[in-house]
Parts: structure tokens; sequence; C-alpha cells
């Protein structure tokens, strides 16, 4: 079987890359501490007698702009990268809008699965092995760091995200395959600080789900009928790694 027609196809279409750019000014989590990132540091160069070519050495978290998560990111003796291989990087995409929800009701706000069922309503039930995304347009916000926590005067994070009901019900309802959003963490800030915990991406993680964090311009593509892409470096032993994700419809 033939699959180069169906390439031509998606050559075709429009694609949309979903990853911000990096450079060493790029965000990421204060935790992490200082000086853990340099990029594109020359270790051979073009004037080398062996040979004139440029060679650089990267040094980044493997949490770091838009980045995929594996289970080991949070409990010690779940698996990491190496438990996943390429037939895990393409999934449909399915897009569900909060930015409706945020202009509303302000930052502390969440998916829900009333919301869910609204969009299904409108686009259709959720297919198995969906890549579920949640649209919130914080990406604008990259890459200030400070807009992109939205701190409070005593340093809180006030962020939109998902619900445990909401990720309970894509992956236990609907099968999905993964999900991913645009701001730092999985769980809503408001909900993180109730439970005093990343409850909800510690519930993916832990059932053996992969997610994408800090993606980019889910704004400019359609809420169902899309394929994404999500590739990330064979590191094994990797409890995150910095991610290309691309969509095409």
């Amino acid at each position: 079987m033939s699959l180069w027609p169906e390439l031509k196809k998606l050559q075709q279409g429009t694609w949309v890359d979903l990853t911000h750019p990096l450079t060493n000014d790029s965000p990421y989590w204060a935790g992490i501490p200082e000086g853990s990132v340099e990029l594109c540091k020359t270790v051979f160069d073009y004037d080398e007698e062996m040979l004139s070519c440029r060679i650089h050495t990267y040094k980044f978290p493997g949490q770091f702009g838009t980045h995929v998560d594996f289970p080991s990111h949070f409990t010690p003796g779940k698996v990491g990268s190496e438990a996943y291989g390429v037939e895990h990087m393409a999934m449909p995409l399915c897009v569900i809008d909060l930015t409706g929800k945020v202009a509303a009701e302000g930052p502390d706000t969440a998916v829900t699965v009333a919301d869910i069922e609204a969009w299904e309503a409108e686009h259709g039930r959720i297919p198995a092995g969906a890549f579920v995304a949640l649209r919130t347009d914080w990406y604008q916000r990259w890459p200030d760091n400070n807009a992109l926590n939205n701190f409070d005067e005593e340093g809180g994070e006030h962020c939109p995200g998902w619900s445990m009901e909401a990720l309970r019900f894509l992956y236990e309802e609907r099968d999905i395959q993964m999900n991913g959003h645009e701001t730092f963490d999985t769980d809503a800030s408001f909900l993180a600080a109730e439970a005093d915990d990343l409850a909800c991406e510690r519930y993916v993680l832990d059932h053996g789900h992969l997610q994408v964090e800090v993606m980019a311009n889910l704004d400019k593509v359609p809420a169902t009928g899309a394929i994404v892409f999500v590739s990330w470096p064979h590191i094994e032993g990797a409890t995150g790694l910095p991610a290309r994700v691309a969509a095409v419809f």
C-alpha cells in the first residue's frame, strides 16, 4: 500500500506550527535553576583546521517551551520517553475553545464536562485516539513570563486550564490519546491552589498518558478535521522534552 497520494493531499493542506520558537531568553518554570538554558553554544567552528564547519551544544530543561511530558515527570518508577514510539505522534485534533468563558469569567476558570458536551453538540463526538487541545489564547502572552503566569500581588498564579472532571471524561469516556494546552500547567490555577497540588497533571501522567504544554496558534486551526503531529527527540529516560507540534487541515 502506498501512502504517497495521501502525502500529496497533506502537502496541499494548510499547515500551522503549534510550537513556540526558543531562544536563550525564553521563559520557563520558576523552580528550574537559573543557568539551565544555554542554546547554540559554539564548540567547533568554521576556522578549525580539521574541518571547516560549526557545531553547537544545547542545554535546556526537559520542560522548556512547547514540550511533551512523560509519566516519570511526576512519579518515581513510572515510564519515561523510552516507552513511547513514533506510533504515538499523529492524531486527529480536536480544539475546545475556552476563550469566551475566560473573557466572561476571568482567568480563574476551567473547562468542564458541560463545556465539552456543548462542544460535541456542535462539532460531533470526540473520536477515540484524539488529541484534545484547550484553546485559551494564552499563547499570545509569550514570551512575557509574568504575563504567562499572571501573578497577583502575593505571587499567586491566575491561569485558565483543565478540571479533573473534564480530563477524566476525555480519557475514560472518550478514550483520547493526548491532551494539550497553552499555559505552563495543566490545572487551572485556582483548582491547583485548592488542591495544593497539580492534581490534574498528576492524573494524566499517572495513568500513562502524555500531554503537551505551552502550545501556540490554536486559534489558527479548526475545531475538528485537522491532524496533529507531535514529535520529540529520541532521548531515553527523559521526563519531558521540547516538542515540535504541527497541525494540517
